[in-house]
């Protein structure tokens, strides 16, 4: 995957978690991270603020309340 393929994913999709991108790309958590810091250093992404597990069951991974959201 190229980052124009993330870059088009997120413009379409406005925002999504790191859980649904790692689904939707076939791709490592650490991987999609990487390309998502170059987006954010361009300002065109921005990493919104870490969501709160509902304080119940605690079976959420990291990963699926990780959001990123398209800014340009």
């Amino acid at each position: 995957m190229i980052l124009s393929e993330l870059q088009q994913f997120l413009t379409q999709h406005k925002k999504a978690s790191l859980a649904d991108m790692q689904l939707h790309f076939r791709m490592d958590g650490d991987a999609l991270r990487g390309m998502l810091s170059k987006l954010i250093r361009k300002g065109r992404v921005r990493k919104m603020e870490d969501g709160k597990k509902c304080g119940g069951c605690h079976s959420c991974e990291p990963e699926a309340i990780e959001f990123y959201e398209w800014v340009c």
